[in-house]
C-alpha cells in the first residue's frame, strides 16, 4: 500500500500531527495530487546533487502540467486554480535552488515514515505491555507456589526431626509452622481463585462477546493441582501427627489442642479448591452459530464442555455429571461434550408459601401479584452441572454453570437474543443474575462502542473506526461533540425503533454484519467499504473531489442491510452534484458479486449513451485496481460441433454480460440487471 494510502488510514492524533509537516514551501494538496509519484522519486538523493535535483524539479512541473490537463477535462476549477497557484509559487522559489525543495521533500517523505513507524510501534508497545503484564503475573505465581513447597519441605523436616527425637520436644514449633504453612496456603488459593481464576472468567465473558481470545486454562490448571497435591498431603502428615500423640501424651500437648482443627481447616481448603477447580471450559453454543455463543435453539444441537482444574489420575473416568436446565437434567461422562437434541420447556416458575393472612375469609391461598412475562430474547437461564468426588475419605459436592443463555424456538429470533446476551456480558460479571433484564442496567457509549467494534473485528479483518463509530453515536444519540460518558439504555439499543424508521438501531446493524460477512467480506477486509458515514460528511469529502470519485456505505433506510456508492458528478453548467444509487439488498448481491456491479455499473443519459461514472475509490484508487481481482473472470465461450463432422464447426454464441443501468430522467435512481 502506498505510504500516503497508509498515512490517511491513522488515528485522529497521528492525522494532527501530519497536517503540521506541510506548509506553503510544500502544500499538502500537491503531496496528495501526485502521491504515487512523488513516491517514487529519490529526493534523498536530489537534496545532494544539483543535477539530479533539476532533472526531478523539472519534472515536477511537467507532472503538475499532467495533472492540471485532467482537471481542466473534468472541469474542475477549483483545483485548476490550486494547481497553477501552487506552479507558480515552486517556480519563483525554488527553480533557481531546485536542491532545496528536494531537501524538503525528503524530509517530509522521512516524516511521514517516521510517524507510520511511531504509530506501528504504538501498537506494538500496548500488546507488548500486555504481554510483560501477563508475564509477571505468571512469575509472581510461581514464586507463590515454591513458597509453599519451601514451607512445606520445612515443615517435613521438623516432623521427622520431632519423630526420630521420640516426639518429646520440638512439638510447639512443629504446630507452630503447619499453622504458619496453612495460612499461606490460604493466601495462594485466594489469589489462584478470587483473582487469577475470577480473572479468566471475565476474560471468558468478553470473547464471547466478540472481545479478544480466551487464554488457556492449562496453566491455572498446574498451579491449582500442585495446591491440590500439597494439601492432601498436608493433610497426611497431619494425621501421622496421631501416631506422636499415641507415643506420647501430656497435659497441654499442642498436638492435642491443635490437630482437629488443623485438619478441619485444611479439609476446609482442599472441598474449597475443588469446588473453585469445577468450571465451564466452552459455553453453549450451536455449531451453526460458533460466533454467537450462549444462544440455543429448540430443538438444534448444542455444545458444552465442562472442565475440573484438578488433574488427578486415578478421578479419569470416575465423575458422573448431571446437567440441570431448569428442571430438565441428563447425566454423561466427565469432561465430555453434551450434544443433546431436544425441546426444552422454558419454564420460570416462581413459588410462594401459601398462607392465611393474604385472604380476607382466611382460607390457605397464595396469590402472585403484578406478574409480568418477558419477551422469549430477554429470559436468561443457566445450565448446571454437578457431581460428586469421593477422594481419600472424603466425599465433596462439585456445580458449576455456564453463563445465562438465552433459548429460542426460532432462528429469526437470533439478533435479539445476541443483543441480549451482548448487554449481559457487557454490563456485568455476575454469572448467575437470570433477572437481569426485569431491570436492564443502562450503558455508557465507550463501553457499546467497544462491543460493536467487537461485532466486526471477531469474525473479519477489521474493527471499526474512530469516525465509523462516531456515526453510529450520532444515529443512536443524535449530534454531539463528544460521546464519551453518554449513557445508553437497553430500549434505545435494541428495542425503540430509530427516529424515522420502522425498526431499531441493532435490527439494523445485525443486518448490516450479516450483509458484510455473507457478501462483501474481502472488500471489507481490504479497507475499501467506509460503512458508516453521514451523508453531510459523504458530501463534505467528495464535493472537492474530481468527478468519477466515489465512496461504498451502508444504507441507513434498509432494514435488511444494504450497501450503496454515491458518486460526484458535473452537471451541465459544471456544477458539482453527489449521486447515489438505491441500495442494493442482500437479494441482489446473491445474483452477482458487489465487485461485478462496481465495475459494470453504467448510466444512461438523454441520448441512451451508456457512461460509467465510477472512476476512482476514494481517495483515489482506479477502481479497476480495487474491485477487478474480486471479479468474476469471464470465461471463453466454446465453439458447437455441427452433425458428426469434427471440420463442421458451428460459430460460437455471442457472450452476454449482466451490468446494473440507471436511466438519467428517472427520479429515483433504481438499478436494473
Amino acid at each position: 500500500m502506498a505510504q500516503w494510502n497508509q498515512l490517511q488510514q491513522l488515528e485522529t492524533r497521528y492525522l494532527e500531527q501530519l497536517y503540521h509537516l506541510y506548509s506553503d514551501s510544500f502544500p499538502m494538496e500537491l503531496r496528495q495530487f501526485l502521491a504515487p509519484w512523488i513516491e517514487s522519486q529519490d529526493w534523498a538523493y536530489a537534496a545532494n546533487k544539483e543535477s539530479h535535483a533539476t532533472l526531478v524539479f523539472h519534472n515536477l512541473l511537467g507532472e503538475i502540467d499532467q495533472q492540471y490537463s485532467r482537471f481542466l477535462q473534468e472541469n474542475n476549477v477549483l483545483y485548476q486554480h490550486n494547481l497553477r497557484r501552487i506552479k507558480q509559487h515552486l517556480q519563483s522559489k525554488y527553480l533557481e535552488k531546485p536542491m532545496e525543495i528536494a531537501r524538503i521533500v525528503a524530509r517530509c517523505l522521512w516524516e511521514e515514515q517516521r510517524l507510520l513507524q511511531t504509530a506501528t510501534t504504538a501498537t506494538q508497545v500496548q500488546t507488548l505491555d500486555k504481554h510483560v503484564e501477563e508475564e509477571k503475573r505468571v512469575q509472581d505465581m510461581e514464586q507463590k507456589m515454591k513458597m509453599l513447597e519451601n514451607l512445606q519441605d520445612d515443615f517435613d523436616f521438623n516432623y521427622k526431626t520431632l519423630k526420630s527425637q521420640g516426639g518429646t520436644t520440638g512439638t510447639h514449633s512443629l504446630m507452630t509452622n503447619m499453622g504458619g504453612l496453612l495460612t499461606a496456603m490460604d493466601y495462594v488459593q485466594k489469589n489462584l481463585t478470587d483473582e487469577e481464576l475470577a480473572d479468566w472468567k471475565r476474560r471468558q465473558q468478553i470473547a464471547c462477546i466478540g472481545g479478544p481470545p480466551n487464554i488457556c486454562l492449562d496453566r491455572l490448571e498446574t498451579w491449582i493441582t500442585s495446591l491440590a497435591e500439597s494439601q492432601l498431603q498436608i493433610r497426611q502428615q497431619i494425621k501421622k501427627l496421631e501416631e506422636l500423640q499415641q507415643k506420647v501424651s501430656y497435659k497441654g500437648d499442642p498436638i492435642i489442642q491443635h490437630r482437629p482443627a488443623l485438619e478441619e481447616k485444611i479439609v476446609d481448603l482442599f472441598r474449597s479448591l475443588m469446588k473453585s477447580a469445577f468450571v465451564v471450559e466452552r459455553q453453549p453454543c450451536m455449531p451453526m452459530h460458533p460466533d454467537r455463543p450462549l444462544v440455543i435453539k429448540t430443538g438444534v444441537q448444542f455444545t458444552n464442555k465442562v472442565r475440573l482444574l484438578v488433574k488427578f489420575p486415578e478421578l479419569n473416568y470416575q465423575l458422573k455429571i448431571k446437567l440441570l436446565f431448569n428442571t430438565a437434567w441428563f447425566r454423561f461422562a466427565f469432561c465430555t461434550e453434551t450434544k443433546q437434541s431436544r425441546k426444552f420447556n422454558i419454564l420460570g416458575t416462581n413459588t410462594k408459601v401459601m398462607n392465611m393472612e393474604e385472604s380476607n375469609n382466611g382460607s390457605l391461598s397464595a396469590e402472585f401479584k403484578h406478574l409480568a412475562s418477558l419477551i422469549v430474547t430477554e429470559e436468561l437461564h443457566l445450565i448446571t452441572f454437578e457431581t460428586e468426588v469421593y477422594h481419600q475419605g472424603l466425599k465433596i459436592d462439585l456445580e458449576t454453570h455456564s453463563l445465562p443463555v438465552v433459548v429460542i424456538s426460532n432462528i429469526c429470533q437470533m439478533p435479539n437474543a445476541w443483543a441480549s446476551i451482548l448487554w449481559y456480558n457487557m454490563l456485568t460479571n455476575h454469572p448467575k443474575n437470570v433477572n437481569f433484564f426485569t431491570k436492564p442496567p443502562v450503558g455508557t457509549w465507550d463501553q457499546v462502542a467497544e462491543v460493536l467494534s467487537w461485532q466486526f473485528s471477531s469474525t473479519t479483518k477489521r474493527g471499526l473506526t474512530i469516525e465509523q463509530l462516531t456515526t453510529l453515536a450520532e444515529k443512536l444519540l443524535g449530534p454531539s461533540v463528544n460521546y464519551s460518558g453518554c449513557q445508553i439504555t437497553w430500549a434505545k439499543f435494541c428495542k425503540e425503533n430509530m427516529a424515522g424508521k420502522g425498526f431499531s438501531f441493532w435490527v439494523w446493524l445485525d443486518n448490516i454484519i450479516d450483509l458484510v460477512k455473507k457478501y462483501i467480506l474481502a472488500l471489507w477486509n481490504e479497507g475499501y467499504i467506509m460503512g458508516f458515514i453521514s451523508k453531510e460528511r459523504e458530501r463534505a469529502i467528495l464535493s472537492p473531489k474530481p468527478p468519477g470519485t466515489f465512496l461504498l456505505r451502508f444504507s441507513e433506510s434498509s432494514k435488511e442491510g444494504g450497501i450503496t456508492f454515491t458518486w460526484v458528478e458535473k452537471d451541465i453548467s459544471g456544477k458539482t452534484q453527489i449521486q447515489s444509487v438505491e441500495p442494493y439488498t442482500k437479494q441482489q448481491l446473491n445474483n452477482m458479486s458487489f465487485a461485478d456491479i462496481i465495475m459494470g455499473y453504467k448510466i444512461m443519459d438523454a441520448t441512451n449513451i451508456l457512461v460509467s461514472p465510477l472512476v476512482y475509490l476514494y481517495p483515489d484508487i482506479p477502481k479497476e485496481d480495487a474491485f477487478g481481482k474480486y471479479c468474476r473472470p469471464e470465461s471463453a465461450p466454446e465453439p458447437e460441433m455441427g452433425g458428426g463432422d469434427s471440420t463442421n464447426i458451428i460459430q460460437p454464441y455471442l457472450k452476454t454480460k449482466f451490468i446494473c443501468v440507471t436511466p438519467l430522467p428517472k427520479i429515483s435512481h433504481n438499478p436494473s440487471m
